[in-house]
């Protein structure tokens, strides 16, 4: 519901949207980018493109009609008109059921072609006996299809846990300008009160000319911070804008009333999965790239069998029974049949042993890949679990900081109200306590960032399959 009326904001008239502002929150940010953004759904098109594959590959066992039909007549005199119509079923294990009607007339057919008026039907079956029996092309890839379909799922939540990860820092980094932005307009309201009390002070003799002109540096100083704070957030909010599209395919651009969630480091674990999180425990081998690197080794392993079995002879066996009135089931005996023996074995197996080797190569190389892999993550979670740490503590000692700069300027400024001090102390107290916010800022950015990189490397994101 609040995204409907985010939409409805974004396009709202600029009448309106002067007196009007309203919070992103990065949980409706990041739903727009889950269920929008065009890199999503490209990745949607790597689970299709797999189960298509599948379906070819299940398409090798599809029962398959087969008619040849030659005809030759020339001056009055028929040659021959032969029909061979067959009917297919391949099974598992490279067996093949087939089905055959086979008709012959002519003057001059060869005499092995002769058979009964009404035609001669076959059945029968043929088997590899050694190539191709246990494993074959097409059992090889049915399978590896299969495994491509869970590798594309795992590739896909990588590819949609990658542009989640980017979204997240961009957000982060327009929230961090607008803090900014926020920091030098609170300080400039306080630069231009300043200026304009030692102005009058100025003007009824109380204050020496040489305050004003102080005070109106200080004033000018503000502003241009503020103007640069200020160009960088509306370039913050056009690069948040890369990542925002409506279901048309539409690109949204966000207006000038649209800000960050200021309690968004409150609501980060929430928003990221992470609150419930713990590293010590957490199942390595559940991560999307490790279970598509397993895949992919099952599916090297697959091809290397069926290499393997490849050097194998070429072995096939077949048998049909005959028969010219199919009706009668008993009329198939084994008194009546065609059978034959192919061989086929070439002597040196070079091409063969060379694809084997390959295959080896190529299982061996991911299984290395799939120890670096895992070793990687280990190390970058490690290194990532004290990072943040360490962000926690540096977060805790900045907004100390902060605390203690404004005690010492609130205190700064009621001696000056009082007499006892110089506007060139309360500047430099207040430039103190600037810098100090802006490095807090920093700080909790850097945090936020080290969360959206241990999200990003865990892979947490939970886009469901449109």
């Amino acid at each position: 519901m609040r995204l409907l009326i985010l939409i409805i904001l974004f396009f709202i008239s600029n009448t309106y949207a002067q007196n009007v502002s309203s919070v992103l929150t990065l949980e409706e940010y990041l739903g727009y980018v889950k269920s929008f953004h065009p890199i999503v759904k490209q990745a949607n098109l790597i689970i299709n493109e797999s189960e298509a594959k599948l379906m070819k590959a299940r398409g090798a066992f599809d029962p398959k009609l087969e008619v040849d039909y030659d005809r030759k007549k020339f001056k009055g005199t028929e040659y021959y008109d032969r029909l061979n119509a067959s009917f297919k079923i391949p099974v598992w294990f490279g067996v093949e059921f087939k089905g055959n009607l086979e008709e012959n007339t002519g003057d001059f057919l060869n005499p092995e072609a002769n058979v009964p008026i009404d035609g001669l039907y076959s059945a029968g079956v043929s088997v590899p006996l050694a190539k191709g029996l246990l494993t074959n092309k097409r059992m090889a890839t049915l399978r590896q299809s299969r495994l491509y379909v869970k590798q594309a799922k795992a590739d896909r939540q990588l590819l949609v846990n990658d542009i989640l990860y980017e979204a997240t820092k961009t957000y982060f980094n327009w929230l961090r300008q607008y803090n900014e932005k926020n920091v030098y307009e609170n300080f400039l309201e306080n630069a231009e009160i300043r200026f304009n009390g030692i102005k009058k002070s100025y003007e009824v003799g109380d204050k020496p000319a040489i305050d004003t002109l102080e005070a109106r540096i200080t004033l000018n100083s503000r502003k241009l911070n503020l103007e640069k704070a200020r160009i960088k957030f509306i370039k913050s909010s056009l690069e948040l804008s890369n990542f925002l599209w409506l279901n048309d395919n539409t690109p949204v651009e966000i207006k000038d009333t649209i800000v960050p969630d200021e309690d968004t480091f409150e609501l980060i674990d929430v928003v990221l999965n992470t609150s419930g999180l713990d590293i010590e425990t957490f199942n390595m081998e559940s991560h999307p790239k490790l279970r598509s690197l397993d895949y992919k080794i099952q599916s090297l392993s697959i091809e290397k069998r069926l290499m393997r079995n490849n050097l194998l002879p070429q072995i096939d066996l077949q048998y049909n029974f005959l028969s010219q009135t199919p009706e009668i089931a008993r009329s198939f005996s084994t008194s009546a049949y065609k059978s034959g023996l192919n061989i086929r074995f070439p002597l040196f197996l070079r091409k063969e042993r060379g694809d084997l080797k390959l295959a080896q190569i190529k299982l061996q190389d991911t299984k290395f890949d799939l120890q670096n892999t895992r070793l990687s993550l280990k190390n970058k979670i490690d290194a990532i679990s004290q990072e943040l740490e360490s962000y926690m503590l540096q977060n805790d000692f900045t907004l100390t900081i902060v605390e203690d700069y404004s005690k010492l300027l609130s205190a700064e400024e009621r001696k000056f109200f009082l007499g006892e001090s110089s506007l060139f102390l309360v500047n430099s107290r207040e430039s103190k306590l600037i810098d100090s916010k802006l490095k807090a800022i920093e700080i909790e950015n850097d945090l936020l960032n080290t969360k959206a990189n241990l999200f990003n490397i865990l892979a947490l994101s939970d886009v469901p399959l449109n």
